[in-house]
């Protein structure tokens, strides 16, 4: 059963100015258009400021401008940023309602005696710990996990189940790894051998390893290649979708985010506080500037060194001028029949 707690617990954990009876209790976070009297919900955008005045809510987290409207309603929770906080709402809702179990070393999992499990690890059914991997102080290893020969799992780091971390690849503190994840597979190095007796490809051992910086969190089935020599690196804070391919030698820089479906060719540098879009495709060997973002579905095709918001397929371009030549490329026919008008008219 849902505990139920009240507004008063909540600004004592987050903060924030209280409108209203701090007795008042919650029991659930919801949206705004599916509250009832027990549920606590936010409003983030203004789009969505009709359905303040709708909303059955017990309380409503919102930004100084909407402070007025929703006290005349009942209670709000008032913040600079009602998102962060509803984001922050639901770490500590989260850690009430859905504790930790107590950690143990499940008496399926097979461990080499010359690996290092930390004090207070949790390891899962039939996980596998290989020699001379490192398991850090509160990790927890989910079941069905391979954690490969002289790999590192840092200190508070959970990996779901079937996760698998391939040898030498290291994972820092606090990270999150969801479900499927592969670390260090090898990259995809071939070179072609064209003229021998038995034409094909010859395969480039992949020598480099994956390094992963603390507080990353990475969504299920992503895939991240080891390097052909040097490392594959993601920086601290770094936050990857579900089903991302980042291929052999990327380097994606600190608190970049990267949404599902994306592609990242190999030795390709990606700077710190980037936003990569959904189904995005990034060609190898290029290299992006810090704080560049990039539209769903776009193709880069060369580096970009200035930072902004760049989109397109035609190819890709700063985003203002892609939306002129997009509006443009929609008149394209209703052009094409003009200028044959004129042509015709001139002979």
């Amino acid at each position: 059963m849902t505990p139920k707690v009240h507004l008063d617990d909540l600004i004592a954990a987050l903060g924030g100015d209280l409108h209203g009876a701090g007795q008042t209790l919650i029991a659930r976070i919801a949206p705004l258009d599916e509250a009832d009297a027990e549920s606590i919900s936010f409003l983030a955008n203004p789009r969505y400021q009709a359905q303040l005045g709708q909303t059955q809510a017990a309380c409503v987290i919102v930004a100084p401008a909407f402070a007025e409207a929703a006290a005349a309603r009942g209670a709000a929770i008032v913040t600079p940023d009602p998102y962060l906080y509803f984001a922050r709402l639901t770490q500590w809702w989260a850690a009430q309602t859905r504790p930790l179990s107590p950690p143990r070393v499940h008496p399926s999992a097979v461990i080499d005696p010359g690996a290092h499990i930390g004090v207070g690890a949790d390891i899962g059914p039939l996980a596998v710990i290989e020699a001379q991997a490192h398991i850090g102080d509160g990790a927890r290893i989910g079941a069905h996990c391979v954690i490969g020969h002289g790999a590192r799992v840092g200190a508070d780091t959970r990996l779901s189940a079937r996760v698998a971390l391939g040898f030498n690849c290291q994972i820092g503190d606090r990270c999150i790894l969801h479900s499927g994840v592969v670390i260090g597979a090898d990259g995809f190095g071939f070179a072609a051998d064209l003229k021998g007796e038995n034409p094909g490809w010859v395969k480039i051992e992949q020598l480099g390893n994956v390094r992963i910086g603390n507080d990353v969190e990475i969504g299920a089935n992503t895939c991240i290649d080891r390097g052909a020599l040097a490392d594959t690196v993601l920086e601290d804070g770094v936050k990857l979708d579900n089903q991302i391919q980042i291929g052999h030698n990327v380097h994606i820089g600190r608190h970049t985010a990267i949404a599902g479906c994306t592609a990242v060719a190999g030795s390709t540098r990606i700077g710190a506080f980037c936003t990569i879009g959904g189904a995005a495709n990034i060609v190898g060997h290029l290299t992006l500037a810090d704080h560049v973002h990039v539209s769903a579905a776009t193709l880069i095709s060369r580096s970009i060194a200035k930072p902004g918001l760049y989109s397109g397929v035609y190819p890709f371009e700063d985003n203002a001028s892609w939306e002129k030549n997009a509006a443009t490329l929609r008149q394209l026919h209703t052009l094409r029949t003009r200028v044959r008008d004129l042509e015709k008219k001139k002979d």
